[in-house]
């Protein structure tokens, strides 16, 4: 059994503020997070990432919406599936359709907002948390792989690692779905215009509302955008102190 000496070293490590890292890796971790979202190969192994978040958005606002949450599906093509059963219209079925697209960049902001107070271990545990609540409803092999394998990785990070790698891992991770929220959006329209998502989000709430697809991508965007660029000021923060300014 963990002594109270022990209790209060682990709060202390998950609540308390790490130093300030160096604007250099502020930098050189979105640089990287910019070239995985922006080259193919790198993007197709990372957006698994953007995946898990997009269906966990939905299962989220299913559940704060009263739905009853069905399961969600991985797949190794990186598409996804969220099941919950309740009212087919009205404002929760809404809610739930729009929360997907935008979920990874919200994410991302709140782990800046995180990061922007140098909460950087309590980061860490919150994903692996997350990523274990959504472990229980995933009904599919290779989302249960998924999920352990990105949990793993997070949790040894915040564990093992040293206070300058769990940073770099960490500012690498938010800037990822910040940027990483971005693109899919992009993607959805361009296929949406070679009728090959028929069934997509916006189509869904296209039919819900009276405002057309085309009107959601831009919603989409809007509040993707938006989170990036209020992410990007708070994880800028030790560029504008070494600069002088502040946020």
């Amino acid at each position: 059994m963990m002594s109270m000496d022990g209790l209060s070293d682990l709060w202390d490590t998950l609540f308390g503020a790490q130093p300030d890292p160096p604007a250099l890796l502020v930098l050189i971790t979105a640089a990287v997070a910019l070239v995985v979202v922006s080259t193919r190969l790198p993007w197709r192994i990372a957006r698994n990432a953007i995946t898990i978040a997009h269906e966990g958005g939905h299962a989220l606002v299913a559940l704060l919406t009263g739905r009853k949450l069905r399961g969600i599906r991985l797949h190794s093509d990186t598409s996804g599936l969220t099941l919950s059963a309740g009212r087919p219209t009205g404002p929760g079925m809404i809610l739930t359709l729009l929360a997907g697209y935008v979920a990874p960049p919200l994410v991302g902001l709140a782990g800046a907002w995180l990061l922007g107070g140098n909460r950087i271990t309590l980061l860490l545990w919150v994903a692996v948390a997350l990523l274990l609540a959504m472990l229980v409803m995933i009904r599919n092999a290779f989302g249960v792989v998924s999920l352990l394998v990105t949990g793993a990785l997070v949790f040894a990070v915040s564990w093992y690692a040293s206070p300058q790698v769990q940073a770099a891992f960490a500012y690498t991770g938010v800037w990822f779905l910040l940027l990483g929220g971005v693109r899919p959006v992009v993607e959805l329209q361009r296929l949406r215009s070679r009728g090959r998502m028929p069934a997509s989000d916006a189509d869904q709430l296209a039919g819900l509302t009276p405002f057309p697809a085309i009107f959601w991508v831009t919603v989409f965007a809007l509040i993707n955008l938006a989170a990036l660029v209020a992410g990007a000021l708070l994880l800028a923060g030790p560029l504008l102190t070494d600069a002088g300014l502040t946020v």
